[in-house]
């Protein structure tokens, strides 16, 4: 056996350190082999990805990346955490309306690893009266519960807390939170919430239940309708600012004031996007205790619930929804929530069954106890990505509180559209690239399986938003529509609407452009035909015609194009191909309807061909 030296090994002190110029040289040539002819830095640029808020994330980031100093966790500005160590409260969220069926799963939860609540109360949940039975057999004094119940906040919290004393929980004891969040009502629902029984509340709170949170500054109805991370920061700081200006009008103490507030965000399945997002939430909130006086106050140390992003999950294929909580709750973890909540897989379809339930909560479970994840304080913290990304996040959300605080604060940004315009711009050009694949979207806009066999559950209560709240939106919406479409279809006439891929020449010839066509028809429900043996205009022809496809779509390179595109095409619409595509970037070919390529609005032709086809909207 080989015995190392005392002072370990040197190999890395046997090279040179290279420098950022060479890197960038190196890139330069790597782009100049896939024909892009940039110099310098402007090939740095070149691999650059733009964020929203105006944010770029770069391809390579150094010790000249500075940001300022994060301090230490558990210190002010909090951006390492609110706390120096130690995991996250698993909270489960349960909004199923019969009591009894609710109380079966709520203790289920709490016998495997929940360690919290997160009821939905009222017309989208459980009723108010049925609060009790929903919670029957829970030790109040050792589960924390947090409401949602909209408009029935003040009957929820009422109930809630009868229970406290009929069940003889020490008011030290109660923890939680009441859910009080008129500002968020009114973002959901567009009518006008009374918010002075929100601060009487916190109010009540703060003399008898000193452990017991009244009021809920929830983010979700902004990320819902489509708000970036920035737009999401800042309106939860212009709520939370518009609560802590009337809790401290009500005689509240500034210090006491903050302790009665829980902030919820969205965690998505960009893990660094969403620790950076939490980071700088805390650093914003600090500034906001700052400017208070109350920076050394405990209060100041933002409390945050994380949600798994409603918005990224999805219909179709929603096992891979499994994948995306599970990064969005590590993101949620790494970056320092004080709470997760991962929604099961199948949230999108109905009522989630006990089996999503247990894959929700063990997800938690394996990045805490196996992962060890709750070990390591601001585990991110350090990172030149990460410090900058937090930073210009940090700016841009602050920048965008400054412009709600200009209208006139949160309720009247609201109430003028002025947070509803901002917010439907930045999904508008977020739907452009979801249309262009740009952003993809796993087993819908990319891989889909067509002859998948849907999972079917029962259907959640549903409470229709009035005329003038936020929208709530879906990444997988356009392509869902499309979809539907062609499930009717089949439902209809026995099969799905068909197109038929004439694949030209060799196997190296077309097999790349066969894959991405099949998978870009195949998003919007076109079922794709392919004879491999296709070689000529006579045989395309011939196979179109067996193929039970009204539509056709030419997959080859662009030398074979340039000799055969043009009569393929005509001998293909001469069998009786409504539309012909060509795979590939546009170019001069008669008899081409359309071009498919990386980049083209797949949903637009997707439709189109749907309109074609006959497939009814």
């Amino acid at each position: 056996m080989t015995v190392l030296p005392d002072d370990g090994l040197t190999l890395a002190s046997e090279f040179p350190d290279a420098t950022h110029e060479q890197w960038q040289r190196l890139v330069e040539g790597v782009l100049r082999k896939s024909g892009k002819d940039v110099p310098g830095s402007a090939a740095e640029e070149a691999l650059a990805t733009a964020l929203d808020d105006g944010l770029v994330a770069s391809p390579l980031y150094t010790a000249r990346d500075t940001a300022p100093d994060a301090g230490y966790p558990g210190f002010a500005p909090y951006l390492r955490g609110g706390r120096p160590v130690g995991g996250w409260d698993v909270r489960q969220r349960h909004g199923r309306p019969e009591a009894d069926r609710t109380n079966e799963a709520v203790l289920a939860d709490l016998e495997n690893g929940v360690t919290s609540l997160w009821l939905t109360v009222g017309d989208a949940g459980v009723p108010v009266t049925g609060l009790a039975r929903a919670l029957d057999g829970v030790y109040l004094d050792l589960a924390p519960v947090v409401l949602d119940a909209g408009p029935d906040t003040a009957a929820a919290a009422g109930e809630l807390l009868r229970l406290y004393e009929e069940r003889g929980v020490p008011r030290e004891e109660a923890r939680g939170n009441l859910g009080a969040d008129p500002l968020g009502v009114s973002a959901r629902t567009g009518q006008p919430v009374d918010a002075e029984a929100a601060v009487e509340l916190a109010r009540r709170t703060h003399d008898r239940y000193p452990a017991l949170r009244a009021l809920t500054v929830d983010a979700l109805p902004y990320h819902e309708a489509g708000a970036s991370a920035g737009q999401e920061l800042g309106a939860s700081i212009a709520t939370g600012v518009a609560y802590l200006r009337a809790l401290t009008a009500a005689g509240l103490a500034t210090g006491d004031a903050l302790r009665q507030l829980e902030f919820r965000y969205a965690a998505t399945a960009d893990q660094f996007l969403t620790i950076a997002k939490l980071r700088a939430a805390r650093r914003l909130w600090a500034r906001v205790a700052e400017a208070s006086g109350a920076a050394g106050d405990a209060g100041a140390a933002q409390r945050q619930h994380a949600v798994t992003s409603p918005v990224m999950m999805t219909r179709r294929d929603p096992y891979v929804n499994m994948l995306r909580t599970t990064i969005a709750c590590l993101g949620a973890g790494v970056g320092g929530a004080d709470a997760v909540t991962v929604l099961p897989f199948d949230h999108e379809l109905g009522l989630p069954d006990a089996f999503a339930r247990r894959i929700a909560r063990n997800t938690s479970s394996i990045l805490l106890e196996e992962s060890h994840l709750g070990r390591v304080a601001d585990p991110a913290g350090g990172s030149w990505y990460v410090e900058r990304l937090t930073d210009e996040l940090a700016h841009a959300a602050w920048a965008f509180f400054q412009e709600l605080e200009r209208a006139g604060g949160q309720g009247e940004a609201l109430r003028s559209g002025l947070v509803g315009e901002r917010i439907a711009a930045t999904w508008a050009e977020r739907k452009r690239g979801l249309a262009k694949r740009r952003e993809p979207v796993t087993g819908v806009s990319e891989f889909p399986f067509l002859a998948e066999k849907p999972v079917e559950r029962e259907p959640a209560p549903g409470v229709p938003r009035p005329e003038g709240g936020l929208p709530r939106v879906r990444r997988d919406e356009d392509y869902e529509a499309l979809r539907a479409r062609s499930d009717a279809h089949l439902a209809a006439t026995g099969a799905r609407p068909r197109v038929f891929l004439a694949a030209l020449g060799p196997a190296s010839a077309h097999t790349a452009r066969v894959a991405f066509a099949s998978n870009l028809f195949q998003a919007g429900g076109v079922e794709p035909v392919h004879d491999p043996v296709t070689v000529d205009a006579a045989t395309a022809a011939a196979a179109f015609a067996r193929s039970g496809a009204s539509v056709a779509c030419l997959c080859s390179s662009d030398t074979l194009y340039e000799e055969q595109a043009e009569e393929v095409a005509e001998a293909l619409r001469s069998a009786g191909a409504r539309q012909v595509f060509l795979a590939g970037r546009p170019g001069e070919h008669t008899g081409v309807d359309a071009y498919v390529f990386t980049g083209c609005d797949a949903v637009g032709v997707l439709s189109s061909v749907l309109d074609r086809m006959g497939v009814a909207p």
